[in-house]
C-alpha cells in the first residue's frame, strides 16, 4: 500500500512540473530583476516568437527571434547577425597628407559615438569621430580599418584594405543597435526565468513574469 502511495504521488508531482513547464504556461512578459541602471524584458508570445528590449543610459535597444523549450530550458534565437554594421561607400586615393577615415549618417548627432582603428606597417592608429564623423592620421599605407560603436559596445566591424588608398568613407547599416541573440539559455522557475542575457555576462540573471 505504501509503494502504491508513493508511485501515485510521485504520478502528481511529475504531473505537476510537467504541467508547469508546459509551453502553454511560458508565453508571456518578463522583467530583467536587480541590474542597476538597466531596464531588460523579455515578450515571449505564444506563437513561439519573442521581443526583447534592453535600456542602459541613453541607448534603447531591442531584438527579436523565436523561443523553442528544449530539455526543460527556452531558447532563444534571432536571424544571423550580418557581418558588418557598417558599409564602405567610398575609397579613393585623396589629394591630402591624411589618411581618413569618415562615418556618414542623416542623424548627425549620434556620429562622434563612433571610433575608429587604422591598421598600417607601423602599428594600430586608434581615436574617436570628431562632430562631423571623421578621424584622421597623418598619410600612410593603410592595411585593414575596424570600426565601433560606443553605445554597443560589443560590435565592431573590420574591412580589410588593399589598396593605396586613403581616403574611405562609411555609411551605418540599420541594424546597429539591434539584439542578435545566439543560443540564450533560460529555465523556468516559480515566478519567472533564471539564465542569460544577450548583452550582459554571467548566467543566472533573473526575469520576474509580469502578471
Amino acid at each position: 500500500m505504501q509503494q502504491k502511495r508513493y508511485l501515485l504521488c510521485l504520478m502528481l508531482l511529475t504531473g505537476r512540473i510537467a504541467a508547469a513547464q508546459a509551453p502553454d504556461s511560458i508565453p508571456g512578459e518578463y522583467h530583467l530583476q536587480g541590474v542597476m541602471e538597466t531596464a531588460s524584458a523579455i515578450l515571449l508570445k505564444p506563437d513561439s516568437t519573442f521581443e526583447l528590449y534592453f535600456s542602459y543610459g541613453a541607448m534603447d535597444r531591442q531584438g527579436h527571434g523565436k523561443w523553442q523549450v528544449q530539455n526543460g530550458s527556452i531558447v532563444l534565437n534571432s536571424r544571423p547577425r550580418p557581418e558588418r554594421d557598417f558599409a564602405l561607400v567610398a575609397s579613393k586615393a585623396a589629394s591630402d597628407d591624411f589618411t581618413t577615415v569618415k562615418i556618414v549618417d542623416s542623424n548627425q548627432q549620434i556620429l562622434p559615438f563612433f571610433e575608429a582603428l587604422i591598421r598600417t606597417p607601423g602599428g594600430e592608429k586608434y581615436g574617436k569621430m570628431n562632430q562631423e564623423g571623421i578621424f584622421q592620421i597623418p598619410k600612410t599605407k593603410t592595411t585593414g580599418i575596424d570600426l565601433f560603436f560606443t553605445l554597443a559596445p560589443e560590435r565592431y566591424s573590420s574591412f580589410p584594405v588593399q589598396s593605396e588608398d586613403n581616403y574611405f568613407e562609411f555609411r551605418i547599416e540599420p541594424w546597429i543597435i539591434e539584439i542578435f541573440v545566439e543560443n540564450i539559455v533560460l529555465k523556468p522557475e516559480k515566478d519567472g526565468l533564471k539564465g542569460e542575457h544577450p548583452l550582459l555576462k554571467g548566467d543566472a540573471f533573473s526575469y520576474e513574469k509580469m502578471k
